[in-house]
C-alpha cells in the first residue's frame, strides 16, 4: 500500500509542472453555482414583507442553520485562499492566522453572543445605544460598522480578482479589475433581491460546499503521503525555498511584538465584527443563539485543522515559486492544489466554491453596512425614529448600491495583497473601535455616552492612522503604495496599540463626560441581556 502511495505522489508531483486551466469548464461551474444560488435568493425574497424580514430574516432560522450560516459568513476568502497560501509559503506563521481566528470564537461565545441577541433589535448600535443617548452613539456605531465592513470587503474583492484571474488565465490589472467589478455586481444583486434570508441561505450552501471540498482535498493530500503527517511535512520542507524554517516561528513575523499585535487583533476582533454580530438576530431565542455559536465553533474548528493539511500539501506538491508566480500570487495556492490533485474538473469545483465563499461573505458584509446606515443613521438619527419600515428598507437598498461601488473601487486598489493579512486589519479596527464599547455597555453600569463616543471614534481613528503610517500602506514592495514612503509606525498590525487606546478612552470618557445615564434603562438592559425578557420588543426610547 505504501508503495502505491509513493507512486501516486510521484505522479502528482510530475503533473504539477504541467498545470493547465480550462477557462470554459471553470466558468461553467461558477455560472451554475451563481444560477442555483440566485434561484434560492429569489425564492427566499418572496417572504420579505417587513424590515425584520429584510434585516434579520424574520428571526426564523434554527441554531444549526444559523451555525452553518455563521461559518459560511466567517470562513471568508481569508480562511480558504489567504490562510492556505500563507501556510504553503510561510508555514508555521501562516497557521497562526487559523489559531487566532478559531480562539476568537471563545470570546464571542462567552462574552457577547447571547447578551447581544437579547438586548438588540437589528444592529450592533441597538445594543450600544440602549441606555445611552441615541443619536451620538448610533452615529458613532454606524460609522465604525461601515469602516470595518469596508476593510473586510477589500480583502474579499482582492481574493475574487486573483481567483478568477487564475480561472480565466487573466494576468493583468485591467482584466482583474473587470473581474472585481463583476463580483461587486453579483453581490449587490444578492442583497437587493434576497435581503438577510437570501444571504443566509447562500451562506449555508456555501458552508456545506466549502467544508466538504476541504475534507475531500485534505484526505487526498494525506493519501498521497501515506496518511502520514510527518511525511507531508517532510515533503513540504523539501519543496520550500525556506527549508525547515517553514516548521518554526519567525519566517513571516520575526518581530515578536508584531506577532503579538496580530494575535490580539485576531482573538479580540471577532466579537466586534458587525456582520458576525448581526447573525445573532436571525434566531428566535437566546438558546438558539448559543446553539448557533457552538455549531459554528465545531465547523470552523474542523475547517482550520484541514487548512493545515491543505497549506502544507500545497507547499509540498507545488513549491513556493510556482504559487507566488501564479495569477493571484499567494492566494492561488488552494485552486492550484486542486488542479494538481484532480485536474481541471476539481480545480473548477474548488474555484467555484472559493468564489461562492467570496460572494457569500461580501453579501453578508453589504447587508450589514446597508442596515447600519438605514437603521441607525437614516431612521434613528436623521428621521429621529419616525421613519416607516418601507422607507428604511428603501434606503438600505440604495446604500447597498453605494457600498457595492466603493467595494469595487477599493478592491481594484488592493489587488495582489494577501487576503488573510487584509482581514487581519479589519479585525484590528473591529477590536479597537467596537469591542471596548460592547463590553463596557454590557458589563459596566457607570459607562456613559461620552465614554462610548470617545472609545469608538478614538479606537477607529487610532487603528486607521497607525495602518496608514505602517509598512502595510507604503514604502515596501508588498504595500498598497510602494512608491510612497511615509511609514513611521513599525508594526504591520496596529492592534497592540489601538485596542488599549479604545478601552482607555472609554474608561476615561465615562469619568469626564457630563451627566449620569438613565438608571431605569441600565437596569432594563441588565435584565434583558441576561434573561432575554423583552428581547422581541422594538428598542424605542
Amino acid at each position: 500500500m505504501n508503495e502505491w502511495f509513493a507512486q501516486a505522489g510521484s505522479v502528482f508531483a510530475a503533473a504539477v509542472d504541467e498545470i493547465e486551466t480550462n477557462p470554459i469548464l471553470n466558468m461553467s461551474i461558477f455560472a451554475a453555482f451563481v444560477a442555483v444560488t440566485m434561484f434560492i435568493v429569489i425564492r427566499a425574497s418572496r417572504n420579505n414583507a417587513s424590515a425584520a424580514d429584510y434585516y434579520a430574516g424574520g428571526r426564523s432560522f434554527s441554531g444549526p442553520q444559523n451555525g452553518f450560516a455563521i461559518s459560511g459568513d466567517y470562513l471568508s476568502a481569508a480562511s480558504f485562499l489567504g490562510i492556505v497560501g500563507a501556510i504553503a509559503v510561510n508555514g508555521y506563521d501562516g497557521f497562526l492566522y487559523s489559531i487566532g481566528f478559531l480562539v476568537a470564537w471563545l470570546v464571542a461565545l462567552l462574552l457577547v453572543a447571547e447578551l447581544m441577541r437579547n438586548t438588540g433589535k437589528f444592529t450592533m448600535a441597538d445594543v450600544l445605544s440602549f441606555r445611552l443617548k441615541q443619536r451620538p452613539v448610533r452615529m458613532a456605531a454606524a460609522l465604525t460598522t461601515l469602516a470595518v465592513c469596508f476593510f473586510y470587503l477589500l480583502a474579499q474583492m482582492a481574493g475574487a480578482g486573483g481567483l478568477v484571474a487564475l480561472l480565466m488565465g487573466i494576468d493583468g490589472r485591467i482584466g482583474q479589475s473587470v473581474v472585481i467589478a463583476v463580483v461587486g455586481i453579483v453581490m449587490v444583486l444578492y442583497v437587493l433581491i434576497g435581503g438577510m434570508k437570501g444571504t443566509t441561505w447562500v451562506q449555508i450552501v456555501k458552508a456545506f460546499l466549502l467544508i466538504g471540498g476541504a475534507v475531500v482535498m485534505a484526505i487526498w493530500v494525506l493519501a498521497i503521503h501515506g496518511f502520514n503527517l510527518s511525511g507531508l511535512l517532510e515533503a513540504a520542507v523539501a519543496a520550500s525555498d525556506n527549508g525547515e524554517a517553514i516548521l518554526a516561528p519567525g519566517l513571516q513575523y520575526a518581530n515578536p511584538v508584531d506577532f503579538l499585535s496580530l494575535g490580539l487583533a485576531l482573538v479580540l476582533g471577532t466579537a466586534g465584527l458587525p456582520h458576525v454580530l448581526m447573525r445573532f438576530y436571525t434566531v428566535p431565542t437566546a438558546k438558539e443563539a448559543r446553539r448557533s455559536v457552538v455549531w459554528a465553533i465545531w465547523l470552523i474548528g474542523l475547517f482550520y485543522l484541514l487548512s493545515l493539511v491543505l497549506g502544507y500539501g500545497a507547499g509540498a506538491l507545488l513549491g513556493t515559486e510556482q504559487i507566488l508566480s501564479a495569477p493571484g500570487g499567494v492566494n492561488s495556492a488552494a485552486p492550484l492544489l486542486a488542479n494538481a490533485l484532480g485536474g481541471p474538473l476539481l480545480m473548477g469545483f474548488i474555484s467555484a466554491v472559493a468564489f461562492a465563499t467570496i460572494l457569500a461573505v461580501v453579501a453578508g458584509l453589504t447587508i450589514t453596512a446597508s442596515a447600519s446606515f438605514a437603521h441607525d443613521i437614516y431612521a434613528s438619527v436623521i428621521k429621529k425614529g419616525k421613519a416607516s419600515g418601507d422607507s428604511e428598507v428603501r434606503v438600505a437598498r440604495i446604500t447597498t448600491l453605494v457600498v457595492g461601488a466603493l467595494a469595487i473601487i477599493g478592491g481594484i486598489g488592493v489587488q495582489g495583497q494577501n487576503v488573510a493579512f487584509l482581514v487581519a486589519l479589519a479585525f484590528a479596527v473591529a477590536a479597537s473601535a467596537n469591542l471596548p464599547t460592547i463590553l463596557y455597555s454590557l458589563f459596566w453600569r457607570k459607562f456613559t455616552t461620552a465614554g462610548a463616543v470617545m472609545s469608538m471614534y478614538g479606537g477607529l481613528g487610532a487603528a486607521i492612522i497607525l495602518i496608514v503610517l505602517s509598512p502595510v500602506f507604503s514604502g515596501t514592495d508588498t504595500s498598497v503604495f510602494p512608491s510612497i514612503d511615509i511609514a513611521i509606525f513599525p508594526l504591520s498590525n496596529p492592534g497592540i496599540v489601538s485596542i488599549p487606546v479604545g478601552f482607555l478612552l472609554g474608561f476615561v470618557g465615562s469619568f469626564i463626560g457630563r451627566g449620569k445615564e438613565d438608571p431605569r434603562l441600565a437596569a432594563e438592559m441588565d435584565v434583558r441581556s441576561l434573561t432575554g425578557h423583552g428581547a422581541e420588543k422594538a428598542v424605542e426610547h
